[in-house]
């Protein structure tokens, strides 16, 4: 379960402002918040079943916009070269400062994407 719910988090921060505004809130108090769908029912004052409906249509919303578009496996492929780019720079070129300094510019380019 929490492979998937780390998978979803991922896709929604990628994909959320796609989603409805009831969709993105279910999708935070069920994966963020960890609430359960009663308690989420309760606070938006609709049935148990109209919530897992909502996160249900919502997941599967954003797994088609992952299918469709790809971005958090390209997001993914990159990070992983820049773990071996970083892992290879360390190790062949430690001393050379010029050279962290630009890998660590395009590390945080990256992350603030």
């Amino acid at each position: 379960m929490l492979e998937k719910t780390t998978y979803i988090n991922e896709l929604f921060a990628i994909y959320s402002d796609l989603l409805t505004e009831k969709q993105q809130s279910y999708l935070t108090y069920y994966y963020q918040d960890d609430l359960s769908l009663g308690e989420i029912a309760e606070i938006s004052q609709v049935s148990r079943q109209a919530v897992y409906d909502q996160v249900k249509r919502a997941e599967s919303a954003l797994l088609e916009y992952e299918t469709k578009l790809g971005f958090l496996e390209e997001m993914q492929k990159r990070q992983a070269i820049f773990e071996q780019l970083e892992a290879y720079v360390n190790k062949n070129y430690p001393t050379d400062k010029m050279l962290h300094q630009f890998l660590e510019q395009l590390i945080r380019l990256e992350e603030s994407d």
